[in-house]
């Protein structure tokens, strides 16, 4: 989410018109879900996508005729199999698309310059987008963030009445009330993983955290493993000094996720001291029961206890029989989709 936020709040700050491409439903099979977005600037370039295609290629043409002019309408595409393969696409569900021009005003820039730093601040809450008019061009679209404080960000109404919102909503919803419609997300940003260690588990588990929608960051000492181009997925790569101290300089908070896989049990150990001195919501360490054990025994030396150790995911992953890096990194990135669950 952080992406396109932040897109959008650099273009409407340099005083520049964009205008917005949002899915909001989808039945069936379908290029990209609820809440995947595309921006066209107004330099005539495009930020993220909606599933490329034919479909994309019909929403960047009305976004085109739409920029710099006021209005947003709702696009609706229906896969059936005829339609599909007239597109020259596989799916067969439908979608709905809602194209809005959104103008560099006080309103605008306001919303999303305050939306930016909710998400810098790690706070949570949800967007709620209300869409009013007729069914083929609607004359106004207003939104405001809900935190989970109850603080407002907006100009939107959240006394009207739409209906309960699932506490934990974790995919957007769609709904009506009356002439309105209200497309509600959550707003949070993305949870980071840090990967200590650049071996082979770790460059398997890069790809598939950031697959699930994690952020990555890549942690090793060794510049030859710790690199952008061995860890294209990863939003960031540093190479440490030493591992003397690991977590220097990082914003460990309540949605980092720790994962310790270097190459050695003391690098291990260096990690999982510092770590367990944070507010993460998840600390791994790969090794054998017998390493962590003689980990475990050195820190309580430390003055760490049983307590702190509860804290840690040791043996790392899920059970499930993994044996390749690959099927290792399944059992992690599955242990950090259940932990994430619970938050």
């Amino acid at each position: 989410m952080r992406k396109w936020v932040c897109a959008i709040d650099d273009m409407l700050s340099r005083e520049q018109p964009l205008v917005l491409a949002s899915i909001l439903s989808h039945e069936g099979s379908t290029p990209r879900s609820a809440g995947t977005r595309m921006m066209l600037g107004a330099d005539g370039a495009f930020v993220g996508t909606i599933g490329g295609g034919r479909i994309e290629a019909v929403v960047m043409e009305t976004s085109r005729r739409m920029l710099g002019k006021p209005g947003a309408v709702i696009q609706s595409f229906d896969l059936t199999s005829e339609i599909a393969d007239a597109m020259d696409m596989i799916c067969g569900g439908k979608l709905e698309i809602l194209v809005e021009s959104i103008a560099p005003d006080k309103t605008n820039r306001l919303f999303f310059s305050s939306l930016l730093q909710m998400l810098d601040h790690h706070k949570k809450g949800n967007i709620i987008t209300e869409i009013m008019g007729s069914d083929s061009a609607f004359q106004q679209v207003r939104r405001a963030v809900l935190l989970q404080d109850g603080e407002m960000i907006g100009d939107l109404d959240i006394g009207m009445k739409i209906g309960p919102i699932p506490e934990k909503l974790r995919t957007p919803l769609l709904t009506a009330s009356g002439d309105r419609q209200f497309f509600i997300e959550p707003a949070m940003a993305a949870e980071t993983v840090y990967l200590f260690g650049a071996g082979h588990v770790s460059l398997q588990t890069a790809i598939f955290a950031k697959m699930v929608g994690f952020d990555v960051v890549v942690l090793d000492d060794r510049a030859e493993f710790a690199n952008a181009r061995r860890f294209p997925e990863a939003d960031e790569v540093r190479v440490l000094s030493s591992f003397d101290r690991p977590l220097d300089g990082l914003s460990i908070h309540a949605d980092s996720y720790i994962v310790i896989l270097t190459r050695g049990h003391l690098h291990d150990k260096t990690v999982l001291k510092q770590a367990l001195r944070t507010p993460a919501a998840y600390i791994g360490m790969i090794g054998s029961r017998k390493k962590r054990d003689a980990i475990y025994r050195v820190l309580e030396n430390e003055g760490f206890s049983e307590t702190d150790f509860e804290k840690v995911h040791c043996p790392i992953g899920l059970s499930i029989g993994a044996q390749t890096p690959e099927e290792i990194a399944v059992s992690i990135v599955s242990e950090l989709i259940y932990v994430r669950s619970l938050s």
